[in-house]
């Protein structure tokens, strides 16, 4: 029935998948920004394209949750791929620098006085968003597939490749 009046373009239909839907993806979103406002962007961004290419969907090829999933991340990934959001990204890193070093006590604070995030924004972003979700978040590699919808054999080797370019930039210091 929902799948039907999206097809018809029914902004009440739509308005009632944003209210059930937005919460999950922005969380989706989020964890790959690590920025609440850009993901709040990235998610109005998002439910455009859903609305936009919506007579795309096939629900004879899956679920319509598992349909906005990949969108979600694909958009999130080409923005972060972005010339403009790698320039915001230095700029914000920059301004901020001083004042997380001045208010570093505990945790990963102190583990990034070494410049452990400097180095992780050398990497290309598939590479990052792995190490992220690995090493910052928690995840194991088997939840780093699915999350990201990526081949568990692709994630493991993303996740060696991105260990070693670490240890090269840690080396040329």
């Amino acid at each position: 029935m929902l799948v039907t009046l999206l097809q018809q373009q029914n902004r009440d239909a739509f308005s009632y998948l944003y209210d059930h839907y937005a919460p999950a993806l922005n969380g989706v979103i989020f964890r790959m920004v690590e920025d609440r406002e850009l993901a709040e962007d990235i998610l109005q961004e998002v439910f455009l394209k859903i609305w936009h290419n919506f007579p795309n969907y096939d629900p004879a090829k899956g679920r319509l949750f598992t349909w906005m999933l990949q969108l979600t991340k694909n958009l999130t990934i080409d923005i972060m791929r972005s010339k403009d959001y790698r320039q915001q990204q230095q700029i914000y890193g920059d301004e901020n620098s001083v004042s997380e070093l001045a208010g570093m006590e505990n945790g990963i604070g102190k583990l990034d006085a070494i410049g452990l995030n400097k180095h992780i924004l050398l990497l290309k972003p598939e590479h990052r968003i792995l190490i992220d979700l690995a090493y910052f978040n928690g995840y194991t590699q088997e939840e780093i597939a699915k999350q990201t919808g990526i081949p568990l054999g692709t994630v493991k080797t993303r996740l060696r490749a991105a260990i070693i370019e670490l240890k090269k930039i840690f080396q040329t210091e």
